[in-house]
């Protein structure tokens, strides 16, 4: 991290810290008054405190999720729309950010995607939609992918939903499959606010990033009745939201960080070596004395580079491809729900919950790229180096740029059905039965156009790595000049495509014996099938022939083999002559390209629309099915009983499961490409054990004990092979029965209930995994491989029959196994909720602080599990009265190790991601007395302008840094 940065956060946290810190020492005398103030001299706080107190608004949201957290036995947090269509902030991710232990992944626009718990990653977190299994067939974060074991939220508005849990513990009738934890998301209801009148809810927003140029609108509208009929109660709800979300994201990309491959004594003692150094000066180069064609021994490079050694310049680091980056776009979202309820009498409950969401993302990423990645014409002058080796200064003669213009179209859509009764034939037996349905379906079209300055040109960049954000990258020639000699040579042309189709079915039937909320005995039966299935599509080889490398194909002929260098020679779509005609003047100071006469006149659609299979995607992704099916029963026990005189809860029980696993995936074997299915089954038990003393009537204390899994990496399992030797006795090949990961969770803690909705909560959590996935070897037969014998080649086939035949030939299989080892994770969390009406009527705050450390033994666990930070914490300050609501919340992440090690070839380094810090205010004003009641707000999102910044290895050499921007809403509500 650079020293101005670091100042910066430094200084951001610290203002948090403070905020959390005083909260801290007021704590026993600010207790002790409120307790006073709610409850007679000498007598303890009533059980019953958080429902007598009379609240609305935000100050209601947090007293139902004090009174959730309360009536809790297991450790859950909740978060609560005080009224239909009005969350407490403007994205579920969000929301949910501000619980303890609960970590935020963000776009890198600013929006929250993802969410991590309690010290391990995104695809460890169970997501519900209305207690039923969920999977949203996107592809992740815009620089990044996901597996689809993680639920990307940007498709949940917050405008449908009332209530968020956060399950950090288990019960056994929890569907399984969330080692962190288990987030239930819950759709509005049309009784979740009944009113013979019905209801009907407006919003309208309109907002503006100060890096976009146009308004983004987003509205809602709610309609909610019930019906009292002869058949009994009826409701039903309809609910629409729409979000048109312009932005403009800018930044600076490296690829990595490597160095130049040198011989000399001591040097390249970090590996990388991943460019060369010109060995002869190049035309056209005359700096310095130099002269074309003489030859560059390591005593000129000295010379040329006074100050630094020779194991220096061998070591210096610079970004592999450094290079400005601008997005920009738009990203539609629409969504549904629509709910119906019917209650024929007091004793039955039916329900149906549907809802879908479509969005559509139409954006472009165009790149400036510095190539020094596999170079071997650049000549470094001047070059200093500070301390970890990475450069901070010179002058680079004779370098190069490319033009990487990427535009995006991407369209995901999700259908969830959800159908499900509750039936109390009498005060002691309760039915519940639930049906689910999910089908969510991802398209991304990213073609890539590349060309190239020319060569030998007279072009230098100086390079500048002092103390800022990222590296200055400077060239002495306008590279937002169209005419400054852009050519094919070196460049390439991509026609990608990626679908992802998930989907989920169900059926849950629980059956409670007992006192529904008291003492009871809980059996359940559960069959979830959950499917995601990648198909990449790729005619590059076709397109790129037709546009730059010499024409004679169709989009549907033969794909030429080799692929003709995209070199702009005759017979082109277009040649090198014409291609300057087709660049104009871009954004941030580089050129761009005229996308639609370009994609026009190279007939790129009939491409894309031809494109064929192809085993990995432009994203990384794996082409390839998964599909588990899982039968699941439960037993579990609820009650209390009395120790020392006070309520003791508990909840007990145990869980098993066993699941069925198809794995589908492509393998090509000497250009035959052929599909591989294998089925595997593993079974497990998970039992888990909660207590809840009420230790005093304030004071509840808790204790939980329990086992959880989460199902490996499905990349890891896609069955495919390859053969990296001609003798086909060495194979890399996926691994379809890895095991899931297992956890041991212990957890202890407990809150002090200081009056009305406050409280401080303390948990401190152990967690022990096993399972983690290391590279392995495994000698088996040959027909084990799954490869036919007659798709090898002749030599191949030789080299076989040579070890006795295919029966008894053995094959050496690289592929990932589970690990012996173990991951610790040992945690603590702290939160404070407190109401500060006794200084000022409306006023209060909410802070709470998280702390996890990692610990591995044993062969195979990771050094840690990556993309947690080992402290968060968050801070609310609000004011709601007299129709006026302002809230203040400040978020902070600590900074996080984001990758293995291993990194472009050094074998220590790892990317990593910086500390941060987010500020976010919203305000309202309800005007009580106008028709329809309505409140206007104003929300600031990142008021400060934080950015997303990681470094690679070290903290001056910046992997990525994107500007997200502040984003300023205007918005009214009402309701009739």
């Amino acid at each position: 991290m650079s020293s101005s940065h670091r100042t910066r956060e430094i200084r951001r946290a610290l203002v948090g810290a403070s905020c959390l810190t005083t909260a801290l020492i007021a704590l026993p005398a600010l207790a002790q008054t409120t307790a006073s103030q709610t409850a007679p001299a000498g007598q303890a706080v009533q059980p019953d405190a958080v429902e007598e107190i009379v609240v609305t608004g935000f100050r209601k949201s947090l007293a139902d999720a004090t009174n959730a957290k309360r009536e809790s036995v297991a450790f859950t947090d909740s978060v609560f729309a005080e009224d239909i269509g009005k969350f407490p902030d403007l994205n579920i991710a969000e929301s949910l950010n501000r619980i303890p232990g609960v970590q935020l992944t963000r776009e890198i626009n600013g929006e929250g995607l993802n969410v991590t718990i309690r010290g391990l990653g995104t695809n460890f977190t169970k997501i519900l939609l209305n207690g039923s299994q969920i999977a949203v067939a996107s592809s992740g974060r815009t620089d990044s992918q996901n597996q689809n074991r993680e639920v990307d939220l940007d498709l949940f508005p917050t405008e449908l939903f009332t209530r968020l849990d956060v399950h950090k513990t288990p019960t056994a009738g929890m569907v399984e499959g969330g080692v962190a934890g288990v987030v239930n998301m819950r759709s509005a209801r049309p009784f979740d606010y009944k009113s013979g009148n019905g209801q009907l809810i407006y919003s309208l927003q309109a907002g503006k990033n100060n890096q976009a140029d146009d308004i983004s609108p987003r509205g809602s509208l709610i309609a909610s009745k019930t019906w009292d009929t002869p058949i009994g109660e009826v409701g039903l709800l309809a609910g629409v939201a729409i979000a048109r979300v312009k932005s403009t994201t800018t930044g600076f990309e490296s690829i990595g960080w490597s160095n130049a491959n040198m011989t000399c004594t001591g040097c390249n003692v970090t590996g990388g070596n991943n460019f060369n150094w010109a060995s002869t000066v190049p035309a056209g180069v005359t700096a310095n004395g130099l002269t074309p064609g003489q030859a560059i021994d390591n005593a000129l490079l000295a010379s040329l580079n006074p100050g630094t050694t020779l194991q220096q310049l061998s070591d210096a680091q610079l970004p592999r491809l450094g290079r400005d980056s601008w997005s920009s776009g738009e990203r539609d979202r629409d969504s549904y729900v629509l709910s119906a309820e019917w209650r024929p009498n007091d004793q039955l409950n039916v329900y149906f919950d549907t809802l879908y969401s479509k969005g559509s993302r139409e954006f472009e990423r165009i790149d400036m790229n510095w190539v020094v990645r596999n170079s071997n014409f650049m000549v470094p002058t001047g070059v200093k180096v500070n301390g970890d080796g990475v450069v901070t200064e010179g002058t680079f003669l004779n370098s190069q740029f490319f033009l990487e213009y990427r535009p995006y179209k991407e369209d995901v859509e999700v259908l969830n059905l959800n159908p499900g009764f509750t039936w109390r034939p009498n005060d002691w037996i309760k039915l519940d039965g639930q049906l689910n349905y999910s089908r969510s379906v991802f398209f991304r079209e990213a073609p890539t156009v590349l060309f190239n300055t020319p060569l030998n040109s007279g072009l230098n960049v100086t390079y500048a790595n002092n103390g800022g954000d990222y590296p200055s990258i400077t060239a002495n020639k306008d590279l937002n000049d169209p005419s400054l000699g852009w050519v094919w040579a070196g460049g390439r042309v991509n026609v990608q495509a990626e679908k992802r189709v998930t989907s989920t079915k169900g059926a849950h039937f629980d059956l409670t014996l007992g006192d529904d909320k008291g003492t009871n005995f809980k059996v359940g039966l559960a069959y979830d099938d959950v499917g995601r299935r990648i198909t990449a599509l790729d005619n590059s080889g076709r397109w790129q022939a037709f546009t730059c490398g010499g024409g004679g194909v169709t989009p549907q002929s033969p794909a030429p083999s080799p692929t003709p260098a995209c070199d702009g020679r005759a017979g082109s779509a277009i040649p090198q002559a014409n291609l300057a005609s087709y660049i104009k003047q871009g954004p941030l100071g580089f050129i761009t390209l005229d996308k639609d006469r370009f994609f026009a006149d190279t007939n790129y659609q009939a491409f894309f629309d031809s494109a064929p299979f192809s085993a990995s995607a432009a994203t990384g992704a794996a082409s390839g099915l998964i599909r588990e099916k899982t039968t699941g029963a439960y037993v579990e026990a609820n009650g209390a009983t009395q120790v020392l005189d006070r309520d003791l809860r508990f909840n007990v029980g145990a869980r098993y499961y066993s699941t069925e696993q198809t794995i589908e995936g492509p393998q090509t074997v000497n250009g035959v490409t052929s599909f591989l299915s294998r089925t595997t089954t593993y079974d497990g038990l998970l039992p888990s054990f909660n207590l809840a003393w009420n230790l005093r009537e304030s004071l509840i204390l808790r204790a939980s004990a329990s086992r959880t899994v989460t199902r490996p990496n499905p990349s890891a399992m896609l069955p495919g092979t390859t053969f990296s030797d001609p003798s086909a006795q060495q194979a890399n090949q996926g691994n379809p029965n890895l095991q899931p990961y297992t956890s041991n969770n212990f957890d202890i803690g407990g809150e002090w209930y200081t009056g009305g909705a406050g409280y401080v909560g303390v948990a401190l959590f152990r967690k022990e995994l096993t399972g983690f996935t290391v590279n392995g070897t495994n000698t088996i037969p040959f027909t084990q491989l799954g490869v036919p014998f007659d798709q090898l080649t002749n030599l191949q086939q030789q080299a076989i029959n040579n070890r006795g035949g295919p029966n008894a030939a053995t094959v050496t299989v690289q592929q990932q196994i589970n690990a012996d080892g173990v991951l610790t994770i040992l945690g603590q969390e702290v939160t404070w909720l407190q109401p500060l009406d006794f200084l000022l009527d409306g006023a209060g705050f909410t802070a709470n602080a998280t702390h996890v450390e990692q610990n591995a033994r044993g062969n195979g666990a990771p050094a840690q599990a990556v993309g947690i930070s080992p402290w968060t914490y968050n801070v609310t300050g609000y004011y709601e009265n007299h129709g006026a609501t302002v809230r203040l919340s400040y978020v902070w992440n600590d900074a996080q190790i984001s990758s293995s090690p291993g990194q472009n070839g050094i074998s220590f380094a790892t990317i990593n991601t910086d500390a941060r810090g987010q500020w976010d205010l919203s305000a309202s004003y309800q005007f009580d007395k106008l028709p329809t009641q309505p409140r206007v707000s104003l929300d600031v999102i990142n008021i400060t302008e934080e950015a997303q910044r990681s470094p690679f290895q070290w903290d001056s050499a910046a992997y990525t840094y994107y500007q997200p921007g502040r984003q300023i809403m205007v918005g009214i509500r009402g309701k009739f």
